[in-house]
């Protein structure tokens, strides 16, 4: 059994990325490795680099995509064509997101809230604590 030591929101807003020198993608999943205990190996974190900005093109928001993989980690338990209930996981993080911040693409994402000083941090945190809550539930149901 999965079980959350901090918050994945609390953990960002602490600064993590800055501290880290981490992107958006590499955040999340690294939030998301603190906050559950996953023990993810560095090479995990390394694969989801590219997924930054919109996997370096601004198309799906890299936090989302971050937050997949850690979706996988916890969800998938063998192979992905095995147990595709993540796929429904997956599907309710996008709707969420679209829901509450208006889009899941990274270049609408950037014009409505990117600011100068702090970039993307404030998305970043807030899918985090869509992440968190979708991870949480989907836990407790299970």
């Amino acid at each position: 059994m999965i079980k959350k030591k901090e918050s994945i929101q609390d953990i960002v807003n602490a600064g993590l990325a800055g501290r880290e020198n981490l992107n958006c993608a590499e955040t999340i999943l690294f939030a998301a490795d603190q906050a559950y205990k996953l023990k993810l190996p560095p090479e995990a974190l390394k694969l989801s680099a590219a997924f930054g900005g919109g996997m370096g093109v601004e198309k799906s928001c890299g936090a989302i995509t971050g937050g997949i993989m850690a979706i996988s980690s916890i969800f998938v338990k063998g192979r992905a064509k095995v147990d595709e209930r993540f796929k429904d996981i997956n599907r309710e993080l996008f709707n969420r997101v679209r829901e509450e911040l208006g889009s899941t693409d990274c270049d609408r994402l950037k014009e409505m809230y990117r600011d100068e000083v702090i970039g993307c941090h404030n998305v970043i945190a807030r899918i985090g604590g869509i992440l968190e809550k979708l991870i949480d539930e989907e836990l407790k149901a299970n």
